[in-house]
């Protein structure tokens, strides 16, 4: 499995506190990274650091498969959006991205036409200043700000923070058009995780500055699909009664509840052989979980953004 990014035991320390401990991420090439967690957790710490705007006090990381001085050359191929773009609110989105490919000697024809075109800016008129922008407006100029200079690796710090519902979907879908499109590797935060379940191919739970786990999107829904709950008067004596019916795989919740993952077609069935066995069955139905289930079941509390 090639890796564009990978951190090694990655940690950042502000005197007494740990912002990243020892935190071990893997960014597939061509996927879409969601980074997950409370504000404060960590999140843009992480990513300061790799983008090279922050010094680790300890681990280190690799891009494109070298570390060291090898890795600093190649941080030019990562483009940044980290907090609020950077833009000069009276000029036009043109300008805005001509200023900085100038800044980077790109002087290609057509080019900060093709970086609009991208971000889904091409209408916009010319001599529109970005700072009467909507925030969605602004978001995309600041991605396509980031893809100046054609980065393989983007990190987007919250890109789709504050949006409304509109601006949401025009940046998710920027962002799975520069991945399907143009193969490039992006890295988000957010705690919007519903959006982000949307898009992302692989996430990390980051929880006071602890990765708690990594896991693709299959993986989240093998783990937090559709499943069945059964609650009855006697845990152990069900496990039995299912195994026999051929139930396998079904596991004991640390509430005394039992998880099925399998079989949700035959839920009358297994009803059926709970009560005929003498258990009293409590109920028994099919629940789903979303990413931001599962992640308050990681972190063990509610979501605070």
């Amino acid at each position: 499995m090639a890796y564009i990014l990978e951190t090694h035991d990655l940690t950042k320390r502000y005197g007494q506190k740990e912002a990243a401990k020892n935190v071990n991420l893997h960014v597939e090439e061509g996927k879409i990274y969601g980074l997950i967690g409370r504000n404060g957790a960590g999140k843009t710490t992480i990513m300061r650091m790799i983008s090279g705007l922050s010094t680790p006090t300890g681990g280190s990381y690799s891009l494109f498969g070298k570390s060291g001085m090898g890795m600093k050359r190649m941080l030019k191929y990562v483009g940044v959006l980290i907090e609020h773009p950077g833009l000069y609110p009276r000029l036009s989105a043109y300008d805005n991205l001509k200023i900085k490919c100038v800044a980077l000697g790109i002087r290609k024809k057509g080019y900060v036409e093709e970086l609009l075109q991208l971000v889904g800016l091409e209408n916009v008129d010319k001599k529109k200043g970005a700072g009467s922008f909507s925030l969605g407006m602004r978001q995309r100029l600041g991605i396509a700000l980031a893809l100046v200079g054609d980065p393989k690796l983007i990190i987007l710090d919250e890109p789709i923070n504050g949006l409304d519902p509109q601006g949401i979907v025009e940046v998710r879908e920027t962002l799975a058009r520069l991945r399907d499109e143009r193969g490039i590797s992006i890295m988000i935060s957010s705690h919007i995780l519903d959006e982000l379940a949307k898009v992302a191919d692989s996430y990390g739970i980051i929880h006071e500055g602890t990765l708690l786990d990594e896991f693709s999107a299959e993986e989240l829904h093998k783990r937090s699909g559709r499943y069945m709950l059964i609650r009855t008067d006697n845990t152990a004596e069900t496990l039995r009664v299912l195994e026999m019916i051929g139930v396998r795989n079904a596991q004991a919740q640390h509430d005394g509840s039992i998880r099925v993952d399998q079989y949700l077609d035959q839920t009358a069935a297994i009803s059926r052989a709970i009560v005929q066995s003498g258990i009293g069955l409590n109920e028994i139905f099919l629940n789903s979980l979303s990413l931001e289930d599962y992640y308050l079941g990681m972190t063990g509390g509610e979501h605070n953004g």
